[in-house]
Formats: structure tokens, sequence, C-alpha cells
């Protein structure tokens, strides 16, 4: 019965026409030319030196949110033999280096992220002159309606956003990005673990004693099986907050066993340490999410610690085909957002967006036209 209540509210949800009509775009065509950017103090820095945290602004909301600089440098990823709870995937650990980039000081919110969500968020009313960046943000597609509230009676105002799928969160940095006018994407799983560490070579970036993690982080033990208020526990030396639990956090990349076996091989012909690594994602699971959450015991907090979604993440889901835009079984992931010092171009910006499994790509041009 549960089920069919669920179907029968998405089904609601959809945009449906009569008489076979063709369905009216939902989404319009991106505008040609640069997108405007929205100046906020701080957010323009000539090089690295000049870096500095920086508050930018949601366009027609009130709402905002913190960027703090993370320098780049050199540091070695993964855990040695040796460290408690460690996975067999976290090794062999190898040097790397980073670029600067900006990372969000905490995870995305409901605030901003139900902005996203919101299709009507933007629209003008009562004659009200709209900023120039909604008619590039309008152009991103956007979740169709959940069929249940996601933040499942947990908390919404200053609490993290949770349970979207990867491909939503890029969706929600490019829509981000439109309104703006600044480019932000998703972290790097090295980029991730080089900002939680923030110098640190410890298993968490306060070092060893896993007894001191209530000062930094929600985790099983003392969260009372909820996810708490974004900024509420210590950050770490970059200014960061929960990198350790509360929500563990999306990256972009896809997780491979042998990756860092890979990594030192390539370190080794190269003679060097190997530079901004990425593994793009092959399949639609078994993508990486970092950091550990409220739900997760100590040890899979650790700086190094990794995990990889699963199909089973959707396990609810009454939908066919699953939504590309929803978790019904991971009320535990979350993400946040970087902007790196160097800005890429437009067409490489569209990589760290864009859905890279036919499958999703399909549903999201079906939906852009208000199918399903």
């Amino acid at each position: 019965m549960r089920s069919l209540l669920l179907i029968a509210a998405y089904t609601c949800s959809v945009l449906l026409t009569q008489d076979g009509a063709k369905p009216e775009p939902v989404f319009p065509d991106m505008p040609s030319g640069e997108r405007p950017v929205l100046e906020v103090d701080g957010a323009k820095a000539e090089k690295p030196e000049e870096m500095v945290t920086y508050v930018d602004q949601i366009l027609g909301s009130g709402v905002s949110f913190r960027m703090a600089p993370v320098p780049g440098g050199k540091f070695f990823m993964g855990s040695p033999k040796g460290e408690a709870k460690r996975s067999t995937d976290e090794g062999p650990v190898h040097e790397l280096e980073i670029a600067p980039f900006w990372m969000g000081a905490h995870e995305v919110t409901w605030d901003e992220y139900e902005l996203f969500m919101d299709r009507s968020f933007g629209a003008a009313r009562d004659g009200a002159k709209r900023p120039l960046q909604d008619a590039w943000a309008d152009a991103v597609s956007r979740p169709t309606p959940p069929y249940v509230p996601m933040d499942f009676n947990m908390g919404t105002e200053g609490y993290p956003a949770i349970s979207m799928t990867q491909f939503a969160a890029k969706q929600y940095t490019k829509w981000l990005s439109m309104k703006t006018g600044r480019f932000y994407r998703l972290a790097t799983e090295a980029e991730w673990e080089y900002a939680c560490r923030a110098g640190a070579a410890t298993a968490y970036h306060f070092g060893e004693d896993a007894d001191q993690l209530d000062d930094y982080a929600w985790h099983f033990e003392n969260s009372k099986e909820s996810y708490h208020p974004v900024g509420k526990k210590k950050p770490n030396a970059f200014g960061l907050f929960d990198m350790h639990g509360n929500v563990a956090e999306w990256v972009l990349d896809g997780h491979g066993e042998t990756t860092y076996f890979d990594r030192v091989l390539a370190g080794q012909s190269e003679s060097s340490a190997l530079v901004n690594p990425i593994l793009w994602p092959a399949a639609e699971y078994n993508r990486v999410v970092r950091g550990g959450s409220w739900d997760d015991d100590p040890g899979d907090l650790r700086s190094a610690a990794r995990r990889k979604s699963r199909d089973s993440w959707k396990m609810l889901d009454p939908q066919l085909p699953k939504s590309i835009w929803y978790l019904t079984n991971a009320r535990t992931v979350g993400f946040r957002v970087v902007r790196p010092f160097v800005e890429p171009t437009p067409e490489q910006q569209e990589e760290f967006w864009q859905a890279d499994i036919e499958r999703i790509a399909a549903i999201q041009g079906r939906q852009r036209k208000g199918e399903r």
C-alpha cells in the first residue's frame, strides 16, 4: 500500500498534457555569451596569496554561504597500513600536488538547496525586475518534485541537505554557477582529503585520538540518530566545519579498488607527484562519498576513509525508471561546493556538470521537455 501511495504522489507531480498534446519545454535554452557575475567582497584574487574567505549570495533569496580559501600544496593521500580501522582501498599512501581552491565552509544546507529544488524560485513577482543571472540559472535542469519530505523530518533550516544523487549535486553546482557568475563544482576526492587534512598526516585532522572526536564531529555515538545544524563543532586548520561526520559528502570521483596503486605507478614513471588527479566515474554506482556521517562509527570518519555508492541507496524508490535526483535510502549523504582558483574554460566546466551516464542523460533530456 505504501508503494502505491508513493507512486500516486509522484504521478501527480509529473507534468501532464491533454489530448496527447506535446508537452511544453520546462527549461529554456542557455543564453549565449558570458554569464553575468555577481560582485561580492573578497571573491576576486589575482594570485593565490590574495585568496580570502568570502560570503557569496543567492540572488533574490537573502540566502548566503561562506567560502574558505584552501592553499595549494603537496600532501600524502591515503592511510598507512597500521592505521586503526583502515581499509585496503586507502593505500598505498602516495604524494599528490593540489592547486589552490575555495571550499564551502560547511555542507550545502537545505536553505540553499531548496531554492534549487523550487522551480518557481526566481520567477518575477509584481512586476519586479529579475536579476540578469536568472536567464542563465533558469536554463539549468532542476529536480522533479519529491514525493516525501527529503529531510525525513530531521530538520531543514540550518541543516545539511541530504538524499540527493551525485547528478543532482552536480546540477546544483551548475545552477549556483549561473546564479553567481562564479564557477562552482564538487571537489575531487584528492581535493577533499587534502582540505580535510589541512596539513595533518594523522587519522583525523586534529590528531590520532578518536576520544577528541566529539569536539569536531557528529557521529553515531553522539548524534542521537539524526544530523545536526552545520558549523556547530570546531573547524579544522583551514576553517572548514564538519569535514568529519554530520553528513558524508559527494565528490566527483568514481571508486577504484586499485586507484592508489595506479597512481603510485604513474608517479614513479613520471618521477614526480601527480597533480590534481581525478578518476572520472564509468558507472552509475561506485561513486565516492567522503567524511563519514552522523550514523557512522568514529573509524569511518577518518580523513582517508572512503565509501562507494550503491544501488541499494534507492531501494525504496517506487518509480520506474528510478529517480535521477533522489536517494530514498541515503539519509546520510550530502555535499559541499568548491571553486578552483584557476577557472577552466566554458567547455571544460561542462565536464564537471554534465550527466555522464547515458540513462541519466536520456531521462534528463525528456524531463527538460516536460516528459518523464
